[in-house]
C-alpha cells in the first residue's frame, strides 16, 4: 500500500516508516524538516524499500496544498503522527504555545485528512490510523495543551468514522504510553525541572510507575498494530481507540 506518515522524520513515525516498508508498503516520509525527513527515505532506500520524502507543516493550508500537489502517488494509508510537546504549570504555559499544540495534533489532523479523504472516497478506499496516547484517555499535570490535543483527537476519530462508514475507509487511533524517542527524552529534562527532581526520578516515578508492566512501549509494537488496522481483517475496525499502555488504564 501507498503510507503517507506526518511527523516522520524521526521517533514514532520514523520508527513506524522503516518497518512498514519493511513489509513491502511504499512511504511517503512527510516532516516539517526536509532533511530529516529526506534522512529517512534514504535510509528506507538503502535496505531495498520503496519511500519518498516530502516537507509538509500541518498547520499550514498552503503546505497542505502544495503536498497534494507533489504527491508522487495516491495515498491509500495516512498515519496522523505529527506530534511536539511542552510541559509547563498553565498560568506560565505561553498561550501562542498551548494553541501550536493544538494546532499540530488536532486541527492539523484534521486538516490533513480533509484533503486527501475525496481520493479516499473516489477509490473506495481508506485507512487512517491516528497517533494518539494514554494521554488520549487519562491526565498528567503540566500538559494542559497535549492531554486536550490528544484527547480531542478520539472524539474526532469517532465522527469521521461515522461520516465515513458507507465507504471501505477506516480510522482509528492508537494510544501508547511512553514510547522512548527524542521527544520523550526532551520530556524527561523538562519533567526533571518542573518537577524539582532528577531525570531518572522522572523515568522511574512519573512516566513507567503508572505501568503495572513498567516498560517503555517498543515502536515495532506500534509498526505491528498499524499493519494489522491496515489490513483486511480489521475492515469493520473503526472509530475505535487501540489502547497499548501495559495495564495504565486498567487500574
Amino acid at each position: 500500500m501507498n503510507i503517507l506518515i506526518t511527523g516522520a522524520g524521526s521517533g514514532i513515525g520514523a520508527g513506524v516508516a522503516e518497518e512498514l516498508a519493511k513489509a513491502g508498503h511504499r512511504i511517503v516520509v512527510t516532516d516539517m524538516d526536509a532533511a530529516a525527513a529526506q534522512k529517512v527515505a534514504e535510509e528506507i532506500r538503502g535496505v531495498g524499500g520503496q519511500a519518498d520524502a516530502l516537507a509538509l507543516d500541518v498547520t499550514s493550508d498552503a503546505s497542505v496544498a502544495a503536498l497534494m500537489q507533489a504527491l508522487p502517488c495516491p495515498v491509500e494509508v495516512l498515519i496522523n503522527n505529527a506530534g511536539l510537546q511542552f510541559v509547563s504549570r498553565l498560568e506560565e504555559f505561553p498561550v501562542e504555545k498551548w494553541a501550536l499544540l493544538v494546532d499540530v495534533m488536532l486541527t492539523g489532523v484534521a486538516r490533513l485528512t480533509r484533503a486527501l479523504l475525496p481520493g479516499m472516497r473516489a477509490r473506495n478506499f481508506g485507512r487512517i490510523v491516528n497517533t494518539g496516547s494514554v494521554h488520549s484517555l487519562v491526565a498528567s499535570p503540566f500538559k494542559s495543551a497535549y492531554v486536550a490535543a490528544k484527547h480531542g483527537l478520539l472524539g474526532f476519530s469517532k465522527v469521521m468514522a461515522l461520516e465515513t462508514a458507507n465507504a471501505d475507509i477506516t480510522i482509528n487511533t492508537i494510544c501508547p504510553a511512553y514510547v522512548k524517542t527524542p521527544l520523550v527524552e526532551k520530556q524527561i529534562a523538562a519533567q526533571a525541572r518542573t518537577h524539582g527532581i532528577t531525570e531518572n526520578q522522572v523515568v522511574n516515578e512519573i512516566m513507567l510507575k503508572p505501568m503495572p508492566k513498567r516498560a517503555f512501549i517498543g515502536i515495532d509494537e506500534i509498526a505491528g498494530i498499524v499493519a494489522f488496522l491496515i489490513s483486511p481483517a480489521a475492515r469493520n475496525i473503526t472509530g475505535q481507540t487501540i489502547v497499548v499502555d501495559g495495564g495504565w488504564t486498567a487500574q
